[in-house]
């Protein structure tokens, strides 16, 4: 393949994550959401990576009285003139998250029912707001959330937990809105877009039990202190079920999904003259399982042209999950592409690249990689071994190694993983 033809192969991938990051910005799907003015005080409360870039949305367009406070992740803040914004930690909770939460929490008690509160939620909002339940310490709740970290836990299940081992999530946050109206306006990350996986659901009802929570921590074997065990078992940590007349009256809007995303990329795809198929946009499971199934379909579509003809992308996203065996330091966009790589042994005509449509992936500030025909052939070439990085978790180091990391910076927006596989024409041979 001509450097040409390379060159142009990783524009027209960067241009597809690119457009569908700049379908998720706030400033493009918020403002279609505002409501009316209510006839009391409008309160602005949010967490997430784009909670930030939300709240100067939401100022750009309001023309009425506006106040409020939201908690965002480090480096993600915007500056806003009525609304406050505070940073802290992610993934793993710090005490500036704390802070805010309990300050979050102070500001909407005491409200009326002419008030309104518009609750700005996205992604990463479950490490942001935190608010440890009864008996328990910030260090319990760190310690639980570096473990399902590890655990190789679903989204939704760590969720789970996260909300009945909280004072503000499962829905405690919107109860204690009460008797104002309260308008959540939320940025999916999460596949299947519940509400109640986004940010822990803090806003919303949540139909799942402490002994739900259990369950997940025996089912990946995660120990706990006995503070932790004590809450789930006696049942202090239960959240806000529906049907609660606190929440009578809410409501919940998504603003923009993955899905959005990934038609924008396609758009992209079929202006460059390549057919673009969306695959899914809630895929679930271990990266390295996700880069070898994905890796089968494109090679039956490179070699056979089934069930697609080339050329062509596949597109895809969803949030995976890896188990962390090794030392390495990869995250699970890269670690999908990896074994991706790994998988297909070279394939020609084959391009792709992954990365977390919020900069970040795993706890590297590298949002991804790219992966070309010869990825296997230059990482040999340095004394690579790319099973062995992968078998050590650590394909944030082997792309980086090779220059191919894809280094975005903060986002503002968070509409979970991205992945873009482009196949360009059968091979008469699988090599």
């Amino acid at each position: 393949m001509s450097a040409a033809t390379e060159v142009e192969r990783r524009r027209l991938l960067r241009s597809m994550f690119d457009a569908a990051v700049a379908a998720a910005q706030p400033a493009l799907c918020l403002p279609p959401h505002l409501p009316p003015r209510p006839q009391g005080r409008t309160l602005v409360i949010g967490a997430g990576k784009a909670s930030a870039a939300m709240a100067r949305a939401l100022e750009d367009h309001w023309d009425g009285p506006l106040e409020g406070l939201v908690v965002t992740r480090y480096g993600y803040e915007v500056p806003c003139e009525r609304i406050e914004i505070v940073q802290a930690a992610h993934p793993v909770p710090d005490a500036a998250g704390l802070r805010a939460a309990e300050r979050i929490r102070d500001r909407v008690s005491g409200l009326s029912a002419a008030d309104l509160v518009i609750a700005l939620i996205s992604g990463g909002g479950s490490s942001l707001l935190v608010a440890p339940g009864t008996g328990l310490t910030l260090a319990d709740k760190q310690v639980v959330n570096a473990e399902l970290l590890r655990s190789g836990a679903s989204i939704s299940e760590m969720n789970c937990v996260r909300r009945h081992l909280s004072a503000i999530k499962g829905g405690r946050l919107a109860a204690a809105c009460a008797p104002a109206k309260l308008l959540t306006l939320l940025i999916s990350d999460v596949p299947g877009d519940n509400p109640i996986d986004i940010a822990s659901g803090p806003t919303v009802a949540d139909p799942t039990t402490c002994a739900d929570a259990l369950g997940i921590l025996a089912r990946y074997r995660i120990a706990v202190a006995p503070a932790v065990r004590a809450l789930l078992e006696g049942g202090a940590g239960e959240s806000v079920k529906p049907g609660d007349p606190r929440l009578d009256g809410i409501e919940t809007r998504l603003i923009t999904t993955p899905q959005m995303a990934l038609e924008a990329a396609a758009r992209v795809a079929r202006k460059a003259g390549l057919t673009p198929h969306i695959l899914a946009d809630s895929l679930e499971g271990e990266a390295r399982d996700i880069g070898k199934a994905l890796a089968g379909i494109a090679r039956q579509v490179g070699v056979h042209g089934q069930p697609f003809a080339p050329p062509c992308v596949l597109l895809s996203g969803g949030e995976t999950t890896v188990t962390l065996k090794g030392a390495g330091r990869g995250g699970r966009t890269v670690e999908f592409l990896l074994s991706l790589a790994v998988a297909l042994d070279g394939l020609p005509g084959v391009h792709a690249l992954a990365a977390d449509t919020d900069g970040v992936d795993g706890a590297e500030e590298i949002a991804g990689a790219w992966l070309t025909p010869d990825t296997l052939r230059r990482a040999w070439a340095l004394g690579i071994n790319p099973r062995a990085s992968l078998d050590d978790n650590d394909a944030h180091g082997f792309f980086q190694a090779l220059g191919d990391s894809v280094i975005t910076g903060p986002t503002l927006t968070n509409v979970n993983d991205f992945r873009a596989i482009l196949i360009d024409e059968p091979s008469n041979s699988a090599p």
